[in-house]
């Protein structure tokens, strides 16, 4: 796709955001099996529901601007899933794997709320009010899901993994 004005721009990050949920709901099934913590393993089947609920919020975006959901395939998604991978690879035991489970969940978090954060204010720019809010009801659950992972790591996760020192 060759972006040759604003809109364009706009809509090339809604596919690649589009590409991000549909990864995301992929590696949080894998997440969900590693985890041992069965809140850190619910929370990851949650927000697995969630972001099948994000992508198809994301395709009726798309759809309504008369473009393609599957344009972009979204590297940055990419090299964070397999820097998870390569992670789990090397952790050894379930509470120290659960802890960097959550580290990883965690950077996978901010670079959606970045990417919700940048396609909100585009729209705003375009005052496109409706899509605008829509990515800021997503955006909101994205930082949910942040402090949830923050609040499963100081509470159970890392007091637990700390002790294996």
């Amino acid at each position: 796709m060759q972006i040759t004005n604003f809109r364009d721009m706009y809509v090339c990050e809604l596919q690649e955001l589009c590409n991000v949920e549909v990864q995301l709901a992929e590696a949080l099934g894998r997440m969900a099996e590693m985890a041992s913590n069965p809140t850190l393993k619910n929370g990851f089947m949650r927000h697995r529901e969630e972001t099948l609920v994000h992508q198809q919020r994301l395709e009726d975006l798309l759809q309504r601007h008369g473009a393609s959901a599957n344009a972009h395939e979204d590297q940055s998604m990419q090299a964070l899933v397999h820097e998870t991978e390569k992670m789990m690879s090397m952790v050894q035991g379930n509470e120290l794997r659960d802890a960097a489970l959550i580290a990883s969940a965690q950077k996978v978090e901010h670079y959606e709320i970045a990417a919700y954060g940048t396609a909100a204010a585009l729209a705003g720019q375009l005052e496109l009010r409706d899509d605008q809010k829509l990515l800021h009801q997503t955006l909101e659950e994205e930082r949910r899901t942040d402090e949830l992972l923050t609040k499963v790591a100081k509470q159970e996760v890392n007091p637990e993994a700390v002790t294996l020192q």
